[in-house]
């Protein structure tokens, strides 16, 4: 058993941005329009708002969609102008198991896509409270295989939110299955996850007041509508819970001022102590999905653009000769 992970070990995983005086600015007016709105958004009644507020990202003119079907889970396809055929991204979306689809998300996912220089696939995986856990997990895994059905050499796997926790998930799942010896998972790359749906992380109080969306009690509704009654601590449900050794090399972003600021901190702890290849990006001053306001926020586009440098140089690590379409 590895010893746990000292402090100084942990400062050279952690990567901490300052606040952009411009970006302070535009947060602070953010701030004072959603405050009525803090703790609201829960139920089916917020999916329409939520997906109206996910087309508002700023879309991109150089990438095309296209609706498929993989693993018998339906999606949608991000395709950027330069791709190659043999790699792809799969992207689980935010939403808190809940709320979201691959439609809404299809303008962030064009972002990521973009950078990287490959494809993504967005599941409309199932949602609480109609499909409870596990059945997001269920057609997480179903896509991932339909991948390696369509002949995908190298796969990426990216989520925001909730769909940080499906992907990271994902991850520790994956090396331990039967799976095509053709097909190698990368790379995962996360944006505020959620990783401990016991709700435990200390940053649930010292950050209550500074989140400017989410408080304890509305959280705990969402992820009671998921879960039913399972365990929180299942590594299936919490990816903090996972056996966090022999993962493909896994990279973070988070606000420091999310509500969800532990559930990254204690995940790369656990994983720096495993030996996994973890970089935590942690944004002062920057709320829970700050990535969605690219164009308007620097620090959205530094860190979209951290991530588009580590999955083309994941998926690219090893390419073949195939040719780009």
């Amino acid at each position: 058993m590895r010893p746990p992970a000292t402090e100084s070990t942990l400062r050279e995983h952690v990567v901490t941005h300052p606040l952009d005086p411009e970006d302070a600015a535009i947060i602070a007016a953010t701030r004072a329009m959603s405050s009525s709105m803090k703790g609201v958004l829960r139920g089916i009644a917020a999916r329409e708002p939520f997906d109206a507020m996910m087309e508002r990202v700023l879309p991109r003119d150089d990438v095309t969609f296209e609706s498929d079907t993989l693993g018998g889970i339906p999606g949608l396809w991000v395709h950027p102008a330069h791709r190659r055929s043999d790699e792809a991204i799969l992207h689980l979306h935010a939403g808190w198991f809940a709320l979201g689809t691959s439609k809404a998300f299809r303008h962030l996912v064009g972002h990521i896509a973009a950078r990287a220089g490959a494809s993504a696939f967005i599941p409309d995986y199932r949602l609480a409270p109609e499909h409870p856990f596990p059945a997001a997990v269920e057609d997480v895994l179903a896509c991932y295989r339909g991948l390696e059905a369509r002949d995908i050499r190298r796969i990426a796997v990216t989520g925001d939110s909730a769909g940080g926790n499906l992907a990271l998930m994902l991850a520790a799942h994956i090396p331990g299955d039967a799976v095509s010896g053709k097909t190698a998972l990368v790379g995962v790359a996360a944006l505020s996850p959620v990783t401990d749906l016991t709700l435990a992380g200390e940053s649930y109080v010292t950050r209550a007041d500074a989140d400017p969306y989410f408080t304890l009690p509305q959280v705990t509704e969402l992820v009671r509508s998921y879960l039913g009654s399972a365990d929180p601590k299942l590594p299936l449900a919490s990816p903090l819970y996972s056996r966090l050794s022999g993962l493909p090399p896994v990279r973070i972003h988070v606000g420091d001022d999310e509500v969800l600021l532990d559930d990254s901190r204690r995940y790369v702890e656990r994983a720096v102590a495993a030996g996994t290849d973890v970089r935590l990006d942690v944004w002062m001053g920057m709320p829970h999905g700050f990535a969605g306001s690219v164009g308007k926020l620097t620090a959205s586009a530094k860190a979209l653009d951290a991530l588009g440098v580590f999955l083309k140089e994941k998926l690219l690590a090893g390419a073949g000769s195939h040719t780009a379409l």
